[in-house]
């Protein structure tokens, strides 16, 4: 007999709504988040130069390592700072 244990111990996973999706980014202040994977800042300072060539503000963040969820302090200061946030990884 194989016995399988869930690590998140959810018997019922919690719910969100969806936050709509702006219809533009004009005006908006855009976060970009490298998990720290391997050449994930190479695509991050492309798509950068393309958004701030549009006019958008930027704010660029990193995440310790790619292995875990983001820090709390990381996440708190990120929805405080940006409207949006692009969180992009390469390999």
């Amino acid at each position: 007999m194989t016995v399988l244990l869930d690590p998140t111990a959810e018997q019922s996973p919690a719910k969100r709504e969806r936050l709509p999706r702006p219809h533009s980014l004009n005006g908006l202040t855009i976060g970009l988040l490298d998990i720290s994977k391997a050449r994930g800042d190479i695509f991050l300072d492309q798509l950068e130069s393309h958004l701030v060539a549009q006019g958008n503000t930027i704010k660029r963040y990193r995440k310790p390592t790619f292995a875990r969820i983001a820090p709390t302090p990381l996440q708190q200061q990120i929805s405080s700072e940006c409207d949006v946030l692009i969180e992009a990884l390469a390999d």
